[in-house]
């Protein structure tokens, strides 16, 4: 096993690694629409919180030069179902024709008050 960080993406706000390679698996931590360089939020708007989530998944995949296309599987978790289609549109953008397998699940809260946060496997072929 190892324990993955990358200098592209914010740091974790609690005792956790950005992913964590287990045999052929990457599973990387939730992201949510910080920006790697404040710490801080983006906005408070789902379509850019999403979008930087993304990129901090991508961020973390380049670490290791594994490219999106090898995602397998996301779970996404909103504070409010109204964002979903606007979530969806951004997502569907980023993975293209690439559709992993997907959860999408309503929470009460995410870490400095997000509005989406996205976890993903990754395979390593």
């Amino acid at each position: 096993m190892e324990f993955l960080r990358s200098s592209k993406a914010p740091q974790p706000v609690g005792p956790y690694s950005h992913a964590v390679k287990a045999g052929d698996f990457i599973f990387i931590s939730g992201q949510i629409g910080m920006d790697p360089k404040t710490g801080e939020l983006v906005s408070h708007d789902i379509r850019d919180q999403t979008a930087v989530a993304l990129s901090n998944i991508k961020a973390i995949l380049e670490e290791v030069g594994l490219p999106i296309e090898s995602i397998v599987k996301t779970t996404v978790f909103l504070t409010d179902m109204k964002y979903f289609t606007s979530m969806n549109e951004i997502y569907s953008g980023f993975f293209g024709s690439h559709k992993p397998a997907r959860s999408c699940v309503a929470v009460a809260q995410l870490p400095k008050n997000a509005l989406v946060e996205i976890e993903a496997v990754a395979y390593v072929s």
